[in-house]
């Protein structure tokens, strides 16, 4: 094939993914699954789902509202998206969801407002997406944790947690950055991956459900400019929120 039909091609491929949206990006992150989509069998009548973290999961909430399935408790991320929908798919279920994340948190600080903001709502599914300030903090000098406090931290955090429910559904997200916007650049790569590795492998431990972001946003930036995801590499946008919320729900499916 020649340069030029290459390029073609390439392009009505990129084309045809933009055309049929953020689903299509989504699901050519994931095995396909034998079960029908919008099943989410696991969830069941009455449950307490809580999405925890820190600004991504925030998203401007306002933090004086502490009411389940309230527009304005839960900001306008991903979190807001993944539960409306939710919500309108599975009336039935009657399901109760709340948004915790609170804007420059670090895992310790998760642990010092956890009894509050986590145990005492009893949830019945748990996702934590944490990581990116424990790194970025640091980078610049206002933190002195490391990929392995990270990861300790995690692991208390996460073992008080099942100490408590034994059954909790855990779903834990894949810290992420995109180089390219305005403040992430190529640096970040190869000192950041130590956190995204001991994530993972704290939902290994714990047998969690993962949410694989950086693969997701990887394959998004394929198709437009990292700054269309998210403006400064960290904080997603509209479309950055919306891909993230099909994904986290792609995979409780």
């Amino acid at each position: 094939m020649n340069l030029s039909r290459r390029s073609f091609f390439s392009k009505s491929v990129k084309g045809a993914a933009v055309l049929s949206g953020i689903p299509a990006i989504v699901s050519s992150c994931f095995p396909e699954k034998e079960k029908k989509e919008g099943s989410f069998d696991q969830l069941k009548k009455n449950d307490v789902i809580l999405f925890q973290g820190d600004s991504i999961t925030d998203a401007g909430r306002n933090r004086k509202n502490l009411k389940p399935n309230s527009n304005r408790a839960f900001g306008t991320g991903y979190a807001y998206i993944a539960a409306s929908k939710l919500l309108n798919d599975l009336p039935e279920k009657k399901l109760l969801i709340y948004n915790r994340g609170i804007s420059g948190n670090k895992v310790y600080q998760l642990a010092e407002r956890w009894q509050k903001d986590c145990l005492n709502l009893k949830p019945d599914l748990l996702s934590i997406l944490i990581g990116v300030n424990d790194y970025w903090h640091m980078r610049v000098g206002k933190y002195d944790g490391t990929p392995a406090v990270y990861e300790n931290d995690f692991i208390k955090l996460v073992q008080q947690t099942r100490d408590r429910f034994a059954d909790v559904k855990l779903v834990i997200c894949q810290p992420f950055i995109v180089p390219g916007a305005s403040t992430v650049d190529e640096s970040w790569i190869k000192p950041f991956q130590p956190y995204q590795e001991a994530a993972l492998r704290v939902a290994q431990k714990f047998n969690a459900t993962w949410v694989p972001f950086q693969k997701v946003f990887d394959k998004a930036v394929e198709f437009a400019e990292p700054s269309y995801w998210t403006p400064d590499g960290v904080h997603p946008s509209m479309a950055g929120s919306h891909l993230m919320a099909e994904a986290w729900l792609r995979v409780i499916q």
